[in-house]
This record gives C-alpha cells, structure tokens and sequence, in this order.
C-alpha cells in the first residue's frame, strides 16, 4: 500500500503512462526539418560491401536532403582502408555493381570519391589502377583536416 500514493503521482506527472501502458513516456513523433547549405566529409575506412554501400547511399541521401547546389552542398567521401581494392580498375567484375552505384553518385557534381595515394601504394595500386572517378590525394588524414579546416563537417 505504501506504492499507491507513489503511483498517483507518476499518473499525475505523466497522464500518458495510463493511456499507454506499453509507451509510458508517449510516443515518437516525426519533426519536419529543413536543411540547406552543408559539405560532408566522410571518413571511410571498411572491409564490408555492405558498408561501402551503405556510405554511399547515406551520402546520396543527405544531398537529396540538402538540395542540388554545387556551390552550397558537397559530399566528399575519403578512402583509405580495405575498402580500397574495391576501386581498383582489375577488380572490376567482382566489385561491378558496387562501381556503377559509386560512379553514379559522382555524375551530378555533388559526391565526390577521394582516396588516400599512400594507403592505395600500401594495397599495391597506382593511380592509374584506380577507376576514373576516384581522385587520389596524398594523404587521407591531410585531406580529411584540410576538408575541416575549409568548413566540412566530419562523419564517420
């Protein structure tokens, strides 16, 4: 008995806990938000298709949020892990589909593929073993502070 006058308080606190016993605090609501005018830097570093493909496609997705102005909204996603051999020119068929998503995303202007020179010489590719529409840098980390200090946000 000593818990009831405990429990008509938390009933009072928050009415919506005996409405909804199995969502005491409510439930989650969708906020309609806005955004404009944000340049990206990520950060990859992975040995997974899946997650290459995932970069990309939350890549994609953030520029469909932000709009299509070059000047305003840039993605710049950063290679130099295991991901690396997935762009190399001789690997090709086993890594096609993966290709043709990330050469897609380039084509309007506002995903951008830069990889580590120093990490690709590390898998045993020169720039010339790397597809196209990957720019290679001399060094991610460089690259990724460099990014920052130009107004990037970092992700991950």
């Amino acid at each position: 008995m000593r818990w009831l006058p405990l429990l008509l308080l938390a009933l009072l606190i928050n009415p919506a806990s005996a409405a909804d016993p199995e969502a005491p605090w409510g439930r989650g609501k969708a906020v309609a938000q806005a955004y404009a005018k944000q340049k990206v830097v990520y950060d990859v570093t992975t040995s997974s298709e899946a997650a290459m493909r995932s970069v990309i496609s939350r890549a994609q997705l953030l520029v469909d949020l932000n709009g299509s102005d070059p000047f305003d909204n840039k993605v710049v996603i950063v290679l130099h892990g295991k991901e690396i051999p997935f762009f190399a020119v001789k690997n090709l068929r086993k890594h096609q589909e993966l290709m043709q998503r990330a050469q897609s995303a380039t084509l309007a202007g506002l995903i951008e593929f830069r990889m580590c020179k120093l990490a690709a010489e590390g898998h045993g590719f020169q720039p010339e073993d790397i597809h196209g529409f990957v720019n290679l840098v001399p060094m991610a980390d460089a690259e990724i502070v460099r990014l920052q200090q130009e107004g990037y946000a970092y992700m991950r």
